[in-house]
């Protein structure tokens, strides 16, 4: 039985991300349901209260493969700030609401392209906004 890692969110993403779920229509949100679900088992803490190797919403993390080792960086943010660039991903992509609340050291299973998993790893969480207070964004 596989159990999903313990996480953690700020309440102003929480609250934030429960009205985009309330405002987007579903055939423009595929993860609507995992996101939900995800916020659901959450433990909601204060901004001032998010350890600072949390990933929350437009936190920039550095990634490593396993096991070529090899290192690349994404944005996690919201559908309007998707821009279709290789650095940003959005929160309603699956992979995206998995991201949410996880720390640096976290693995997870990444959906290849054509097919099958990668095993990536959380090695750091370069920029946080909660981190530097940066919390109307």
């Amino acid at each position: 039985m596989y159990l999903r890692p313990e996480i953690t969110i700020s309440s102003l993403d929480a609250d934030r991300l429960y009205k985009l779920i309330e405002t987007l229509p579903e055939s423009r949100f595929a993860g609507k349901y995992e996101l939900e679900a995800e916020l659901d088992r959450a433990n909601i803490v204060d901004p001032e209260e998010v350890p600072p190797t949390l990933v929350t919403m437009n936190s920039t993390v550095k990634f490593i493969t396993e096991p070529s080792q090899e290192a690349f960086t994404l944005t996690l943010v919201y559908p309007r700030d998707a821009d279709g660039s290789d650095d940003k991903i959005s929160i309603c992509a699956p992979v995206g609401s998995a991201l949410l609340g996880l720390s640096q050291g976290s693995e997870i299973e990444w959906p290849k392209p054509g097919g099958g998993l990668l095993k990536v790893r959380i090695e750091e969480v370069t920029y946080q906004p909660e981190r530097v207070g940066e919390l109307h964004r």
